[in-house]
């Protein structure tokens, strides 16, 4: 029973194992033809058909071509990689928003024939705050007229301030009395002291009189002011510093002599020593509304004005713009431009209410200026490194192409002789 179930097992088997590896083999052929169409597919997209190696025809020109674009791509290339690594600087307009803020003038002006004892600095704006010679922030150097620094010290060059001044009513001091020196009719209350010659002046200018007899005023004799003012005939004055005021419409001057405000007039100190009239001939070394940052031009940085005779006012009208400029880092500046006109005033034509000087009349604009450092994005250096590439390849393959055709005419018009 086993011989004779044996065969028909082993045919069964074997038909069995036929039938198996036909499917398989069908099923095998089905994939890989389906993923022969798809390759097919892809390859007939190929925008870069490839050329055979034995079709291939170098040329002399066409290998210079080659060299020159070469070099042509990489000293673009090292051009915006080198753009690449530099800021640029973004710029926007705005509207001035900001309210009840302050701002730093910075200056460095010369007088070459005016001393520093008779120069002051005043400020005033149209909110009707106002400050007369001012001294804090303030550095004077005495100058000659070489234009060499005599002296440098902060604003008051002259005789310190004495500690025991003169009594308002002389004599000897009784016990328990302290000084107590006259203001010399300016005293505003019956126990006003001036113990200075400072102090003397600034009476004399808040009630509106004018310092006419030098020899009246122990303190200032004592002090040594007049001798001072003497020894500096025929002297100039650097003044720099720095002035802090509300960011509003307003003017800083300087004044050849101490000025005082009165019936919305302004007028001088002139004591006796003083001269009738004075040469503001001046050089504005440096003039800045406020912090540097990187690209700010001052106009009138390095200015000079010098005449022999300029006893008037020369003014500066100057229109302020508020600026902020933020760096790669993130770090702000706030700060200021301008732009200025000039004119100058002859006392002679103004009338007696006026006095010599420097003014400066600022005003601010109401838009405001931004600058912004950035760097190119990495996507638009890749952009421009792929179209420098590209756009010269292209370019070289023309003129090759060009080369190349021009050669194979002028080959052929040679060999039928139509060049003899």
């Amino acid at each position: 029973m086993n011989l004779l179930h044996r065969p028909k097992s082993i045919a069964s088997s074997r038909s069995s194992t036929s039938s198996d590896h036909f499917f398989v083999s069908n099923a095998g052929g089905r994939g890989l033809s389906m993923k022969n169409t798809v390759f097919n597919k892809i390859r007939n997209l190929d925008a870069y058909p490839k050329v055979n190696e034995d079709f291939f025809s170098r040329t002399l020109s066409g290998g210079i071509i080659t060299l020159v674009s070469s070099l042509a791509i990489l000293l673009l290339v090292f051009s915006e990689f080198k753009s690449y690594l530099h800021t640029v600087t973004e710029t926007k307009l705005l509207v001035d928003t900001s309210r009840g803020e302050t701002f730093h003038i910075n200056f460095d002006v010369t007088f070459p024939a005016i001393p520093c004892t008779l120069l002051s600095v005043d400020t005033m704006d149209i909110s009707g705050e106002q400050h007369l010679d001012i001294k804090h922030d303030i550095i004077k150097k005495r100058i000659n007229d070489r234009g060499d620094v005599i002296e440098s010290r902060p604003d008051g060059i002259g005789a310190p301030k004495i500690e025991k001044p003169l009594q308002r009513h002389g004599g000897r001091l009784e016990k328990n009395e302290t000084y107590c020196g006259s203001c010399f009719g300016a005293e505003q209350s019956d126990d006003d002291c001036c113990n200075s010659c400072e102090e003397v002046r600034d009476r004399y200018r808040q009630k509106g009189w004018a310092v006419t007899n030098e020899d009246l005023i122990d303190q200032c004799k004592r002090e040594g002011f007049f001798e001072r003012i003497k020894q500096e005939d025929g002297e100039g004055c650097n003044i720099h510093g720095s002035l802090e005021v509300n960011r509003v419409a307003g003017n800083f001057h300087f004044a050849a002599g101490k000025s005082f405000h009165q019936s919305n007039f302004l007028f001088d100190d002139m004591i006796s020593l003083q001269k009738d009239s004075y040469n503001i001939s001046h050089t504005i070394n440096r003039l800045a509304f406020g912090e540097y940052f990187p690209g700010v031009v001052n106009p009138l940085d390095g200015g000079q004005w010098t005449h022999k005779t300029s006893n008037g006012m020369y003014q500066y009208f100057i229109k302020v713009v508020p600026t902020i400029y933020t760096d790669i880092r993130g770090r702000t500046v706030n700060s200021n431009q301008y732009s200025v006109t000039e004119h100058f005033r002859d006392l002679e034509l103004i009338g007696p209410n006026s006095h010599p000087g420097v003014f400066f009349y600022y005003d601010f604009s109401p838009i405001k200026v931004t600058f912004k450092e950035e760097r190119i994005s990495f996507l638009h250096f890749i952009t421009n490194i792929c179209a420098v590439i590209g756009g010269i390849f292209t370019v070289a393959g023309i003129v090759d192409s060009f080369v190349y055709h021009g050669q194979r005419k002028m080959k052929k018009k040679a060999e039928i002789g139509k060049f003899r």
